[in-house]
C-alpha cells in the first residue's frame, strides 16, 4: 500500500506497523465518509464551538460509545450465522473478557485473537460482512449505546463539526455503527481484501493504542483540522496517545489508570455507568461486564454440549 504522505512529525512510540495501520484506517474512513447538548460545568467555556470547521471529535467505541466490545457482539452474530463452531465462540469470549479485565496487551493473546478473527472472515466477501453487520447492529448493539456519550457526539454535530469513531473493531462494522448514529464516519482496523474478498491478513496491525493516534493524526492532516481545537473521548488508558493529541481530551467511563491520569492533567471526566462497586476495588466496570458476558457464554455453551 503506497504511503499516504499525510503524517506530521510523530512520537517515537509508534511502530512502523502502527503508522501503517493508522494510515490505512484514515484512508478507509475518508473513502466511506457519509455526508441534546451534553451537560457543562459552570466553569467551562462554551464547547464545542459553533461553526468551527477546523475542529472535529474522535470517539473510542468500546465502553465509551457502546457498552461492551463491538467485536464480541459481532462475533456473537457471526456464530449465530454459523461462521464458526461452538468451541471457537467460547475461546473468543474468554479472550475478550481477559483483555478487558487485565487492561493490558499480552502479545500472545492479541496475536491469537487477531488470527482467530481473520480466519473467520477469510474467503468471505466484504459486501457480505457489511450486510451482516447491519443486522448484528440491530440485534445486539443498538440497545447498548450510552445515551450520555451519544449526546456528546450530537453536540459536536449540532455545532457543525465532523464526528468520527476510532476503534480497533473492523472498519466495516465501525462504519455501520457510525452511520446508524448519524456520525461522519469511522476509523477502524483494516483487513486486507482482494477483489472484494478478505485474504485473512491485516493492513498493518489492529487499530489500537498508538495506531489510533496515528489514524487521528493522518485524518486531521487530510481534513485540514487543527488538533488543538479538536476533542477526543475514551474509557481506556490505552488511548492516552490519542487523547494527548487533541486540545480537548475527555475520559468517559474511565478505567482506573485513565481516571488517575485525567485527574493529574485536569482533563474532563464523564461517567455514565451506574455500577460503581467495581471502581472501588480497582477493576474497570467494563472488565466486569466482559467477564460476566464471557462466563455466561461459556456456561451456556457447556450446557448445550450435554
Amino acid at each position: 500500500m503506497a504511503a499516504l504522505g499525510w503524517l506530521t512529525p510523530r512520537r517515537r512510540s509508534a511502530t512502523a506497523r502502527s503508522v501503517l495501520a493508522g494510515e490505512a484506517s484514515a484512508e478507509a474512513a475518508r473513502k466511506n465518509q457519509e455526508t441534546t447538548a451534553p451537560p457543562k460545568d459552570a466553569a467551562e467555556p462554551e464547547f464545542p464551538v459553533l461553526g468551527d470547521d477546523k475542529a472535529a471529535a474522535f470517539f473510542d467505541l468500546d465502553n465509551t460509545v457502546m457498552q461492551g466490545a463491538a467485536i464480541f457482539h459481532f462475533g456473537r452474530g457471526l456464530y449465530k450465522r454459523k461462521f464458526f463452531e461452538t468451541r471457537d465462540l467460547a475461546r473468543f469470549a474468554w479472550q475478550q473478557a481477559w483483555f478487558r479485565l487485565a487492561g493490558v496487551e499480552d502479545p500472545e493473546h492479541m496475536q491469537d485473537a487477531r488470527d482467530s478473527a481473520l480466519s473467520i472472515v477469510k474467503g468471505h466477501r466484504v459486501a457480505e460482512l457489511q450486510t451482516i453487520g447491519e443486522e448484528i447492529y440491530d440485534e445486539y448493539m443498538a440497545e447498548r449505546i450510552w445515551p450520555g456519550t451519544r449526546a456528546l457526539a450530537q453536540a459536536h454535530l449540532d455545532a457543525g463539526q465532523k464526528v468520527w469513531l476510532v476503534t480497533a473493531a473492523p472498519v466495516e462494522i465501525a462504519g455501520v455503527i457510525a452511520r446508524r448514529l448519524g456520525l461522519t464516519g469511522a476509523l477502524g482496523t483494516v483487513a486486507e481484501s482482494v477483489d472484494g474478498v478478505y485474504t485473512g491478513k491485516l493492513v498493518g496491525e489492529p487499530l489500537h493504542g498508538p495506531a489510533k493516534a496515528e489514524a487521528v493524526r493522518a485524518l486531521a492532516a487530510a481534513e485540514g483540522l487543527d488538533l488543538s481545537r479538536c476533542a477526543a473521548y475514551s474509557d481506556s488508558h490505552n488511548d492516552i496517545p490519542m487523547l494527548s493529541l487533541v486540545g480537548h481530551p475527555y475520559a468517559i467511563n474511565p478505567d482506573t489508570k485513565l481516571r488517575k491520569h485525567a485527574r493529574e492533567l485536569d482533563w474532563r471526566l464523564r461517567d455514565y455507568r451506574t455500577g460503581r462497586k467495581a471502581a472501588k476495588v480497582g477493576i474497570p466496570a467494563a472488565g466486569v461486564g466482559a467477564v460476566a458476558g464471557g462466563t455466561a457464554a461459556a456456561i451456556a455453551l457447556s450446557r448445550r454440549r450435554r
